[in-house]
C-alpha cells in the first residue's frame, strides 16, 4: 500500500442532513408512482442516495462531472470511477422528516494489478444515525480503474439464473437518468451526455446508475416479501445497463430472504443482490 492509501485510510467526514418529504415524493413520481409519502413514513430501503450529497463547487468536479479526488477519497491517478456494491445492515429504518447524521469513515484500501492495468479498491463504511441512536450502516465498495484502451472489448459476463420466480420488466430512459442525476445532485455525464458516454468512457449509451438498478431490485424483493421485514442486504454490481434497452428484474424466495438479480438484454446478469428477512 503506498503512503497516499496509508494515510487515508481511517479517515472521517460527518453530514447530517433532514429527509427531506419532497425529495422522496419527487422520486415517486420519477418511477412512475403515486405521490403517496407523508412526513414520518420510512424512507424505502437504499433510497438515502436522495440524501447526504456532498455539496461540490461546479469548479471542483473533473471533466467526468464527477467530484474531483482528494477531499475525501485519496486521488490514486486513475480517471475511471466504478460503484461495485457493498452491504446494508438495518438496525431500525429512517423516516422522513428526519434529522440524520451520517459518519463515512474509509475502513480500506487495496491496490492491485488486473487485466486492464492497476485498479484500487476502496471501502467505506457510512453509519446513519437520529440522535445518537445508530439506525443503519452502508458499507461501500468502489473501484478505481485506468481508461480502457480504445476499442478494448469487455470480459464475458456471467449467465442469470434461468428459476427466476418473480420478474419484472424495466426500461430506463435518458428522461429517468436526469432525473435520477438531478435527485441525488450527481453529475457524473455517462448517465446524461451521450457523445461524452460514448466517445470518452466507450459504453454504447447512457448508463443507469447503479444505486437505481439497486432500488428497484430491492422493491421488487419486498413485493414478494410479505410482511417479512428486511434487516439487511448485500449488493454486488457486475455489469452495466443502458438506457432504452429494456432489462428484466428477477428472483427468488430463500430461506433468509429473496436473491435478486438483474438480467442484461444479452442474458448475462448487471446485479445481484441477496436480501435478509425476519418474520
Amino acid at each position: 500500500m503506498t503512503t497516499l492509501s496509508k494515510n487515508a485510510v481511517g479517515r472521517i467526514e460527518h453530514t447530517i442532513d433532514t429527509l427531506d418529504l419532497r425529495q422522496a415524493l419527487l422520486m415517486q413520481l420519477s418511477l412512475d408512482r403515486h405521490a403517496t409519502f407523508q412526513v414520518g413514513d420510512p424512507v424505502p430501503p437504499f433510497w438515502h442516495y436522495l440524501y447526504f450529497n456532498p455539496q461540490i463547487r461546479h469548479s471542483d468536479l473533473g471533466p467526468d462531472g464527477h467530484e474531483q479526488l482528494g477531499r475525501f477519497i485519496p486521488d490514486f491517478g486513475l480517471p475511471r470511477r466504478m460503484w461495485a456494491g457493498g452491504r446494508v445492515s438495518i438496525d431500525a429504518p429512517l423516516r422522513l422528516g428526519e434529522a440524520v447524521e451520517k459518519t463515512s469513515t474509509i475502513r480500506a484500501i487495496e491496490e492491485k494489478s488486473g487485466r486492464s492495468g492497476r485498479l484500487c479498491f476502496v471501502t467505506v463504511d457510512h453509519d446513519f444515525s437520529v440522535d445518537g441512536a445508530h439506525r443503519l450502516r452502508e458499507t461501500q465498495n468502489i473501484v478505481y480503474r485506468a481508461a480502457p484502451a480504445p476499442g478494448s472489448i469487455p470480459p464475458p459476463g456471467k449467465p442469470a439464473p434461468d428459476d427466476a420466480q418473480f420478474t419484472r420488466v424495466v426500461t430506463a430512459d435518458p428522461v429517468l437518468l436526469f432525473r435520477y442525476s438531478a435527485l441525488i445532485f450527481y453529475g457524473h455525464r455517462i448517465h446524461y451526455d451521450s457523445d461524452y458516454t460514448r466517445d470518452i468512457e466507450g459504453y454504447p449509451g447512457l448508463v443507469v446508475h447503479g444505486p437505481l438498478i439497486a432500488s428497484l431490485l430491492i422493491q421488487l424483493g419486498l413485493d414478494h416479501l410479505g410482511s417479512r421485514s428486511l434487516t439487511a442486504f448485500d449488493i454486488r454490481a457486475m455489469a452495466p445497463l443502458f438506457a432504452n434497452a429494456p432489462f428484466t428484474l428477477e428472483g427468488r424466495w430463500t430461506p433468509e430472504g429473496a436473491d435478486l438479480w438483474a438480467r442484461r438484454p444479452d442474458d448475462t446478469i448487471a446485479m445481484t443482490i441477496a436480501l435478509e428477512a425476519v418474520p
